[in-house]
């Protein structure tokens, strides 16, 4: 195929000219048939819509107008239905006619032009540089100045640049060109069904802007900590079965990560709120070993064998189900007061959640330890985890309490006032507060949230691992909360996340410490995995907030 093959503009429109007056006099046609039909039929409904929100007129007025209104209504929906066959035939005749003619006649050709008009960008661009390198070797021959030589190299460098951005407006343009062809069938769809498009039509468009719209470096910034987790995950389970003669990736061991993750998935669901608002919570461990303590005492099998404050409890005289749903409760109230304290203090005198929390985690793990001597508390009634958490044919249950947990923050997020407003407090508390929202009100809310997650993430907690609470219990789990927040996408800047991030991060971190531990590495080796992962992920949240703005 010779450089003939490459179209004109002009030429271009003369192919696609045949097809659009072929579609156009059935569209025109469609237009004509829709007039006192569809288009009335919209028309009449958008007016009865106006009219019953427009307070200037009278209760009379309006039903008068809306009397008048679906009466034509009911003759325009008559006119449609009656024209609604002729109408299907007129599309199905064009829909035909793209199938058959659209790629054959028109894309196809402005695809092979496209390539040849980048090849020959390309082949435009390497000349350029080599006559470009040639009139530099020359003119660097004629100079004797170092400082002369330097000027030459540096206006060399700029032409280079120049040359560079050349080429890449060239490729762009031919980019829009393709893009622009392949889109132009959609408009003529669009035109004919109203926009209504097929389930693979949807898919294509997406696909296709995609494709237009990716970018290398964007990509990578964006997934490029996600690419290599998988790659050492991958790694990982093909080293296991050779180290260990066990593999790595089977049923069971999916199940356990899952069921590990989920009391997991409470905590970081928490503390994602207190990351959309730029903030933190260094207290996430104290208050697991402050609800497992708290639900182990209450759910304790038999009476307490250790005291708080030198009292020793004993709820053996409630029924079992009486005292997991007040171990429930305790839990969540506590965990739930030491939250908003926190929140009350970082909003009402805007300190930042850094010193709240850290001050929150001391006055817990003190009174907690100080209160139960630091010993724990055994084992709880054998008969709770079959009662909360059974195993069904082997499934563990507990992973429905998590599915159950995303599901209702995501809610709260997407679909409630209160999660528009702390996306908008989290993007810029001052304009926001502009705007009416109370700052006060989401950020002491957002720490309430927190502190019921953590409450009912510590109880269930409390009863995967069948009670043994103390004070010293969950150490470190508010670095394992946070390090899945920012690894999925939850950004320190504020403003920005997903509750599929929050999920895909707990699942990321709970299945390297699993994959690290069935490998028989450190526990200790274990957190310096953890400390690169996270140094990367906010290095490459910094990187994307720095290219934005």
């Amino acid at each position: 195929m010779g450089n003939n093959a490459i179209l004109t503009e002009k030429q271009e429109m003369e192919l696609r000219k045949k097809i659009d007056d072929y579609v156009g006099k059935i569209q025109a046609e469609i237009d004509s048939l829709r007039a006192d039909g569809t288009d009335k039929v919209i028309s009449l409904q958008n007016h009865i819509d106006v009219t019953k929100r427009d307070r200037t007129i009278t209760k009379e007025e309006k039903d008068r107008i809306i009397a008048k209104d679906m009466a034509e209504l009911t003759k325009a929906k008559a006119t449609e239905e009656s024209n609604k066959n002729q109408i299907s035939n007129l599309i199905s005749d064009a829909e035909a006619y793209l199938k058959v003619h659209f790629d054959k006649d028109y894309y196809q050709p402005v695809c092979e032009s496209c390539a040849l008009e980048k090849q020959a960008a390309n082949e435009k661009y390497q000349t350029k540089v080599a006559k470009l390198k040639m009139e530099h070797q020359e003119a660097v021959s004629k100079l004797s100045g170092q400082q002369e030589i330097k000027d030459e190299k540096y206006v060399f460098k700029n032409r280079l640049f120049d040359a560079k951005m050349g080429l890449e407006k060239d490729l762009h343009q031919i980019k829009d060109r393709r893009h622009a062809a392949y889109n132009h069938k959609y408009h003529l769809l669009d035109l004919l069904r109203m926009s209504k498009f097929t389930f693979m039509e949807t898919r294509a468009q997406k696909w296709e802007n995609y494709k237009y719209t990716f970018n290398r470096r964007a990509f990578l910034l964006q997934n490029g900590l996600y690419i290599s987790i998988l790659l050492i995950f991958i790694a990982l389970c093909i080293i296991t079965p050779i180290v260990k003669n066990t593999p790595l990736l089977t049923y069971n061991n999916v199940l356990n990560i899952l069921q590990q993750a989920s009391p997991r998935m409470f905590l970081a669901l928490g503390v994602a709120a207190l990351i959309l608002l730029a903030g933190t919570d260094l207290s996430i461990g104290r208050m697991v070993g402050m609800g497992m303590t708290t639900a182990t005492i209450i759910m304790h099998k038999g009476i307490n064998t250790g005291s708080v404050f030198g009292h020793i409890f004993d709820f053996t005289g409630m029924p079992v189900i009486v005292r997991v749903i007040l171990a429930l409760v305790v839990c969540i109230i506590l965990c739930t007061f030491f939250t908003t304290i926190a929140g009350i203090f970082t909003a009402k005198f805007k300190m930042h959640p850094f010193i709240s929390t850290m001050a929150n985690m001391l006055v817990i793990f003190g009174l907690a330890t100080y209160a139960t001597k630091g010993v724990s508390f055994g084992a709880i009634e054998s008969s709770i985890p079959e009662m909360i958490i059974p195993k069904i044919n082997g499934f563990p249950t507990i992973i429905l309490w998590a599915v159950a947990a995303v599901a209702i923050v995501w809610f709260i997020w997407n679909k409630t006032t209160f999660g528009k407003n702390l996306y908008a407090v989290g993007g810029n508390p001052e304009a926001a507060s502009v705007s009416g929202i109370s700052v006060f009100a989401v950020t002491v809310g957002a720490f309430a949230l927190a502190g019921i997650l953590y409450g009912f993430g510590s109880w269930l907690e409390c009863v995967r691992m069948t009670g043994s609470g103390s004070a010293a219990y969950g150490q470190g789990w508010e670095m394992d909360a946070i390090a899945a927040c920012v690894v999925g996408g939850v950004s320190f800047t504020g403003g920005i996340g997903k509750i599929s991030g929050v999920v895909t991060g707990v699942f990321i971190f709970t299945a390297l410490t699993y994959s690290l531990t069935i490998l028989g590495i450190d526990a200790n080796l274990q957190f310096v995995f953890s400390g690169i992962i996270i140094l990367v992920s906010v290095t490459l949240d910094c990187l994307k907030y720095v290219q934005k703005k």
